[in-house]
């Protein structure tokens, strides 16, 4: 499998990022859940409305994060993400959200009015595929 065709499978796969912003000289850390948009070439989060995580979007949209392995070491990390409010809703991924992650539609049913959408657009990745292989490439 060459590198392109492990990054899509782990992106469609794994079901957590470890997502970093940064305000002023403080950074922030947080697990999130994720879709990979392959077409648009995003990768979509949501999070609850008002929250100190938006504050910090909203004061820096530069964003990392690295995907959190189910199994093993795999994984994909991005340096140099943009996060921004997606023109979309969690209805309108919510079909991508319920069949990647298992009681997600329970989620959305329960909470959905109460989420904002996130989109973070990247070009390069960092694919880890274990000890000594890692490969960046242009998405």
């Amino acid at each position: 499998m060459n590198t392109t065709d492990a990054f899509k499978q782990i992106m469609f796969n794994q079901q957590k990022m470890a997502l970093a912003t940064s305000v002023g000289d403080q950074s922030n850390v947080r697990i999130v859940n994720f879709v990979y948009d392959e077409e648009k070439k995003c990768v979509y989060f949501s999070t609850f409305k008002g929250n100190e995580k938006i504050e910090e979007i909203d004061e820096n949209s530069k964003v990392s994060f690295t995907t959190v392995p189910d199994n093993g070491t795999e994984h994909v990390r991005v340096h140099f993400g943009k996060v921004q409010k997606s023109n979309f809703t969690i209805y309108d991924v919510a079909e991508a959200f319920s069949k990647k992650i298992p009681g997600y539609d329970e989620n959305i049913k329960q909470a959905g009015d109460l989420l904002d959408l996130y989109e973070i657009s990247f070009d390069k990745a960092i694919v880890i595929l274990g000890m000594g292989n890692r490969e960046t490439i242009k998405v």
